[in-house]
């Protein structure tokens, strides 16, 4: 039961995200700059902090073990990131192009993945 809420809860969350972005995107091509374009420019937030809830809602809803293998899994994740984007920050400054920080979050989304299913295969 709690899985399948989660990916409903998660499902539409991101959903209306994706729907945030591509509307904002459109209409922030033709906005003069001030403060609605920045306002319009945040609108995707909104969904993304759903999103946030539901994965706070779903861990809570763990058990200690699920649970650890998340917390080591997202702990992984946090230092690979800072890792590979302190590395990339550093080679930018030898020439390498600039990368928007959007690259961030699959960064860590990534490995956080990878680390779960390696922590749900370590303890199997």
């Amino acid at each position: 039961m709690g899985t399948k809420r989660y990916f409903r809860e998660f499902g539409l969350a991101l959903l209306a995200y994706i729907a945030c972005v591509l509307l904002s995107s459109h209409w922030l091509a033709d906005m003069n700059p001030g403060p609605g374009k920045i306002a319009l420019a945040l609108v995707p937030v909104i969904p993304m902090v759903a999103m946030a809830l539901a994965v706070m809602r779903q861990l809570r809803r763990m058990d200690e073990l699920a649970r650890r293998i998340q917390l080591e899994a997202l702990g992984l994740s946090f230092v690979c990131t800072a890792l590979i984007t302190f590395s990339y920050g550093f080679l930018e400054t030898a020439g390498l192009p600039r990368l928007s920080m959007f690259y961030v979050w699959p960064v860590m989304g990534l490995v956080w993945a990878l680390a779960t299913v390696a922590g749900v295969r370590r303890y199997r």
